[in-house]
């Protein structure tokens, strides 16, 4: 038997049927799902319920009304999890987000 899960972010001008990647080793189908934006979650979460997923894990990029709305559109037929930032990364994924918006680069890896 095989068991099924989507992990659904945002990723502006994507497809989320075009775009989708899945893994399908060892018994387990991974779906990793692209959203142009986080609107659109609620719809593709329900179609991905409907093709067999059993678990739906959303971007921690995602407002926690977005979040919600998504769990409720596939009103308790799956778990929903949010990915959530760490007190120590929350600086760091703000500045992320800051930079995405303003379509700027992110900065060079550091080493060491």
């Amino acid at each position: 038997m095989t068991v099924s899960w989507a992990y659904i972010y945002e990723h502006p001008g994507s497809d989320p049927v075009e775009d989708r990647v899945v893994f399908d080793r060892g018994g387990q189908r991974t779906y990793l799902v692209p959203v142009p934006d986080p609107s659109m979650a609620p719809a593709v979460a329900v179609d991905l319920v409907a093709e067999g997923v059993a678990l739906v894990e959303l971007c921690g990029g995602f407002a926690l009304a977005a979040a919600a709305r998504v769990a409720e559109a596939v009103d308790g037929r799956v778990p929903v999890g949010h990915v959530t930032f760490a007190v120590d990364s929350v600086r760091g994924a703000t500045q992320y987000g800051e930079r995405l918006e303003a379509d700027q680069p992110p900065p060079p890896p550091r080493h060491g």
